[in-house]
């Protein structure tokens, strides 16, 4: 069996990196995707390919909408999706992926801190597994792989 896994979720930390690296060392066979995580260029992707804008909202808008393409085919290809909640900022993306994933009928993965039980009930209930360390995420995709606990 082979998993395509898209990572969503909080960009400014090593999590993808390290779901990766413990499959790999497993040697697992996933096929990993994920955003764009430059998020200069995930911000900017917009306006630099399609022009300027002077209204904030409307640069926002271009490169959200520019992204989506990605996002979208991401998610619809997956056969897991892992959403990471951050705790720097608030993860609106996060939680809008994680609903469409759901909507799609994809199995769901969450990677959160405790202290965001409550504020992700909603979020966890749509979930098949609810994780706390990336490492946990990779046990979850060896065991659904193998159907072997480590």
């Amino acid at each position: 069996m082979k998993l395509n896994v898209y990572l969503a979720g909080e960009i400014h930390t090593s999590w993808r990196e390290e779901i990766i690296a413990e499959c790999q060392s497993q040697k697992l066979d996933i096929s990993f995707t994920a955003p764009v995580t430059d998020h200069g260029a995930s911000d900017d992707c917009g306006v630099t390919i399609l022009g300027a804008e002077p209204d904030k909202f409307w640069h926002d808008s271009k490169g959200a909408n520019l992204n989506s393409i990605r996002t979208r085919k991401a998610i619809k290809d997956a056969d897991v999706v892992v959403v990471r909640f951050g705790e720097k900022y608030r993860q609106w993306n996060a939680a809008f992926d994680a609903g469409f994933a759901h909507a799609l009928g994809k199995s769901l993965i969450v990677l959160q801190m405790d202290e965001h039980q409550h504020a992700l009930k909603e979020v966890d209930a749509a979930a098949q597994a609810v994780c706390t360390t990336p490492s946990q995420v990779a046990k979850c995709l060896s065991y659904v792989l193998s159907g072997k606990l480590s």
